[in-house]
C-alpha cells in the first residue's frame, strides 16, 4: 500500500468528504438509545477534523443530516438538531482560534430559524480565514441541489445552452473543489444522494468501522489507499 508520505507523481488530495454512518447501530450494539451513538459521533468528528489538520487536508466536509433524515423518529430528529445547536455554538471559539473556515451546504431555510441563525453567525465569524474549510451538509440532499440550481438558472433567465461552468456557478458552494476522495464508515457501499454532482471523479472508500469508531489511523488508511490508485479521469 501507498504510504502517505509517498506521494511522487500523485495530486495532493485537497478535499475529503466523509458519510458518517452506524451512529445508531453503534448505540444499538451497546444496548443505548440511538442519540447515545451520535454523541459519540460528535467526538470522532473532533477526532476526524483534527486528524485532517495534522495531515494538511484544506477541505473537509461531513454528511451531517440529509433531506430524507426527516423520515427518522421524531425524538431523534429533536435529539439531533439539539446536537447540532450545542456543538455549533460550543465549538465556534475554538474553530476560530484554529482559523478554520466553517461552511454549510444543504437547504438551510428548512431548518428551524434558530439554527439557520446560529449558521448565519457562524459563517459570518469564519468568513475571514480561508487555508482551511470545514464544511457541514445540514438539510442536504444531492438531488435537491441540482434542482435548485436548475431552477436558480431559470430564474436568473438564462437564454443560453446550459453548459457544466454555468450549473456549477449555481451548485451551494461553487468555489470548492470536488471531492478528491469520499470515505463512507458502517460497511455500506452507497452515496445516498450525497454530492451527486461533484462526486462523478471522485474516489471511494468504504469501511465496515461505524463512525463513532473512526479515527485518526483510519483516515490515513483511506489516505494510503487513495495515493495508491491510478487517476485517470477518463483517460487510458
Amino acid at each position: 500500500m501507498t504510504s502517505i508520505s509517498d506521494k511522487r507523481n500523485k495530486k495532493k488530495i485537497e478535499h475529503i468528504a466523509i458519510i458518517m454512518d452506524g451512529n445508531g447501530r453503534w448505540a444499538k450494539s451497546r444496548g443505548l438509545p440511538r442519540i447515545f451513538g451520535h454523541r459519540a459521533g460528535v467526538k470522532s468528528v473532533e477526532r476526524t477534523v483534527r486528524a485532517a489538520k495534522e495531515l494538511d487536508i484544506p477541505y473537509i466536509s461531513l454528511y451531517a443530516f440529509s433531506t430524507e433524515n426527516w423520515k427518522r423518529p421524531k425524538i431523534e430528529i429533536v435529539g439531533l438538531m439539539g446536537l447540532f445547536r450545542y456543538y455549533i455554538k460550543a465549538k465556534i471559539d475554538e474553530i476560530c482560534k484554529e482559523e478554520a473556515r466553517m461552511r454549510f451546504a444543504g437547504n438551510i431555510k428548512g431548518l428551524p430559524e434558530d439554527i439557520q441563525r446560529i449558521i448565519e453567525d457562524t459563517e459570518d465569524r469564519t468568513k475571514c480565514y480561508d487555508k482551511r474549510q470545514l464544511i457541514i451538509c445540514l438539510n442536504y440532499g444531492g438531488r435537491q441541489e441540482i434542482i435548485d440550481a436548475v431552477n436558480s438558472i431559470i430564474e436568473d433567465g438564462t437564454s443560453a445552452p446550459i453548459t457544466e461552468d454555468i450549473l456549477r456557478e449555481h451548485l451551494y458552494l461553487n468555489d470548492v473543489p470536488d471531492p478528491d476522495l469520499i470515505i463512507r464508515t458502517s460497511g455500506e457501499l452507497r452515496l445516498s444522494n450525497f454530492w451527486l454532482w461533484q462526486s462523478s471523479y471522485s474516489e471511494f472508500y468504504f469501511t465496515n468501522k461505524y463512525w463513532p469508531d473512526f479515527g485518526k489511523e483510519d483516515l490515513e488508511q483511506a489516505i494510503s489507499a487513495y495515493y495508491g490508485r491510478d487517476r485517470r479521469y477518463g483517460k487510458a
